[in-house]
């Protein structure tokens, strides 16, 4: 079948993806996605060090070969796939890193890694080409996504970010490697074939963590194959037996229109949701409404006698089992219950709530005990931007009932993160990872990568070794 009689949404998605231009993008879009990166960047280091990334580390390099691809964090280097793989899952490592709010996938996972290990195996690429690269990423992941409905992926149990999440990668390899039209169409069609992710990885898996990776490294082999020539299912997302949307979408009416909608007019680069939890973004609206009611109230945990959240299927599926203690540090960071008792009881929900003293602390779990989440049909029916409106009800043990209804938490479109909020997440947590000279540096690039002559400038910046997240946090969570 020839590109010229091709009917559809994947080539025009091919064919814009080639176009793009650095002056057909707007100044803002330009600035938040370098700020993005540096959220992501800012994510890789914290998670390079963790434990179970050590882990995955010590086996990854274990099974592949070498090579110069850069391990962030850590001093050493391997094969492309491996580092992309290796380097995403540090990114998704500890639940700080960005998401879509309609179409969730954790986008700086896919797009830093592949930019950093396809700038090496080409020998260097400019940073502007990488930022042009970088938005094309963020405008195609979640435009697939919402052909599936986005967050009703979720509510079926697909992990939705590495299902979609392969063709933000193979495109930003494909960009890179400034792959013709056809070329970047085959892309798609092998990023489409290797898609895959299951939710129920979230109640204790370390693979939890790899899944984006997963999806990360088949979009770098997908446009890597494309490349050389081999290739890949044309028009994938239009097939109707076999095709992406077809398959993955099968019985829910996908939508493909959403595949190229709004595409160089509306950018979602913009939508992407910034956390300032470390916990998954469905947890967020729990959180805030928490902390706000602790602070307001100035609530004593001990005269807390129920808590009731209300959520739509989305937070809910995704959000809520009974716990069993303890709680792993994945399974803690995806719970509603668990969010809500450290929420009240430290007013923080960040690294020091998910050490293994903390995940197994009496105070939790006697708070997490009196938790109740409900399914609220009102929330689903709702707004479509109200899908993750959260509703905390608190009772007091003489009968007071506190109340708050999020219906986007800070972060989210209507409220986002600061460019300046990013800048202060990213020196807080890598601050203590590094030298003040080092955190300065990796900024600058970053922040200036439109101006940088060679990408692998930032990969060198991003080689050495980090502190350990985790290494030094004392066990009481009120440090």
């Amino acid at each position: 079948m020839s590109e010229s009689t091709t009917t559809g949404v994947t080539v025009p998605l091919a064919r814009w993806v080639e176009q793009l231009t650095p002056e057909q993008i707007p100044e803002r879009v330009r600035t938040r996605a370098k700020h993005l990166l540096l959220d992501g960047v800012a994510c890789g280091l914290v998670g390079a060090q963790l434990p179970w990334s050590r882990v995955a580390t010590s086996a990854v390099l274990d099974l592949e070969s070498t090579g110069a691809a850069t391990v962030i964090g850590t001093g050493a280097t391997t094969s492309g796939p491996a580092a992309v793989l290796l380097n995403s899952t540090f990114i998704q490592g500890f639940e700080l890193d960005d998401f879509h709010p309609l179409a969730p996938l954790h986008s700086t996972s896919l797009i830093l890694p592949v930019l950093l290990a396809t700038a090496q195996q080409l020998g260097g690429v400019s940073g502007a080409t990488a930022l042009t690269a970088a938005i094309a990423g963020f405008e195609v992941g979640p435009r697939v996504g919402l052909a599936l409905h986005g967050s009703e992926m979720l509510s079926r149990g697909w992990h939705s970010g590495p299902v979609f999440g392969t063709h933000t990668a193979a495109m930003v390899a494909g960009k890179l490697r400034a792959l013709a039209a056809a070329r970047l169409e085959d892309s798609l069609g092998m990023a489409g074939t290797q898609s895959a992710g299951l939710m129920a990885a979230q109640y204790e898996a370390m693979s939890k963590r790899m899944q984006h990776g997963f999806a990360a490294r088949n979009g770098y082999y997908a446009a890597g194959l494309a490349a050389a020539g081999y290739t890949g299912i044309k028009q994938v997302f239009d097939r109707p037996y076999g095709g992406y949307l077809s398959v993955f979408g099968e019985g829910h009416d996908p939508d493909p229109a959403q595949v190229i909608a709004g595409l160089g007019e509306g950018w979602h680069t913009e939508l992407i949701m910034v956390k300032s939890y470390a916990a998954q973004g469905g947890l967020h609206g729990t959180v805030q409404a928490a902390l706000e009611l602790r602070a307001r109230h100035h609530i004593d945990p001990k005269s807390v006698a129920h808590i009731e959240i209300r959520v739509g299927h989305t937070v809910y599926h995704h959000g809520w089992w009974e716990p069993a203690r303890p709680l792993t540090a994945i399974g803690a960071q995806m719970n509603l219950g668990y969010a809500a008792a450290v929420a009240l009881l430290d007013g923080q929900v960040l690294p020091p709530q998910f050490t293994p003293a903390r995940l197994d602390a009496d105070d939790v779990w006697e708070l997490l005990g009196k938790v109740e989440v409900k399914l609220d049909e009102n929330i689903q029916n709702g707004p479509v931007h109200e899908r993750f409106a959260t509703e905390l009800a608190i009772t007091l043990t003489d009968g007071t009932v506190l109340a708050q209804r999020i219906v986007q938490p800070h972060g989210g479109p209507a409220d986002p993160v600061t460019d300046d909020e990013l800048v202060a997440k990213y020196r807080s947590l890598v601050g203590p990872l590094v030298s003040p000279d080092r955190l300065d540096a990796i900024q600058r690039a970053v922040l200036g990568i439109d101006e940088l002559p060679d990408l692998r400038e930032l990969a060198d910046l991003l080689a050495a070794p980090v502190a350990g997240a985790l290494d030094n946090l004392e066990q009481d969570p009120h440090r």
